[in-house]
């Protein structure tokens, strides 16, 4: 279980917690505990998501149970930043969607002595670290990688599998797009993919001959 850092007012710094996984693994669940755990001490939160996030609401930070907290949508990390000046605490969903500079501030922010806590996918559809979220875990002094439930096999689930032909780095979706799944199950449903995407190409030339 996570526990938060022992304060030490000697120490003027703060620290980075990045909560990361597949979808459906409880990512912005966690991220929405930890930040009304500090709004119920009287902290000064402010949470921030990347303004495409549109999905269930525009400003609201919800997890997929319905659990939310107001947040502020930013096109740019650089936004966050600027409006995160006097927190105590800084939270952030969604993190792989920022550009490059969201490591800067974060670790910016840390060091002015504000907690920093990061939620987001840490692979993409393909299997790939996501954007920014492998320099953030290395730079977090707190990494919790949280797990769905693999939808073909039971086991856990790390792995975000696209159902969809869109083959887009950002789409956003939910259970209609996206499924999480197991290693094993993951590779599986990619080689069939693949197969399926081989014999289209086939039937497309011999169509065309």
């Amino acid at each position: 279980m996570f526990l938060e850092n022992t304060v030490n007012h000697k120490e003027q710094f703060g620290w980075i917690e990045v909560i990361c996984g597949s979808m459906f693994s409880g990512k912005t669940e966690e991220l929405i505990r930890r930040l009304k755990r500090a709004q119920f001490a009287k902290q000064k939160v402010e949470i921030f998501k990347p303004s495409i996030d549109t999905r269930y609401d525009e400003e609201m930070v919800v997890s997929h149970n319905k659990n939310e907290i107001r947040s502020t949508p930013v096109p740019a990390a650089a936004n966050i930043a600027i409006l995160a000046q006097g927190c105590d605490v800084v939270g952030i969903d969604e993190a792989q969607f920022f550009d490059d500079e969201i490591v800067k501030i974060c670790n910016d922010l840390a060091n002015s002595g504000i907690r920093v806590i990061v939620a987001g996918l840490d692979m993409d559809f393909k299997g790939n670290p996501f954007g920014p979220m492998p320099a953030l875990m290395a730079t977090a002094e707190y990494v919790t990688k949280v797990h769905a439930v693999c939808t073909r096999t039971g086991n856990l689930a790390n792995y975000s599998y696209r159902k969809t032909d869109n083959d887009n780095l950002v789409f956003l979706g939910e259970t209609e797009e996206y499924e999480p799944l197991s290693r094993a199950a993951y590779y599986e449903a990619m080689r069939k993919s693949q197969e399926v995407q081989q014999t289209e190409k086939v039937k497309t030339r011999k169509n065309h001959e």
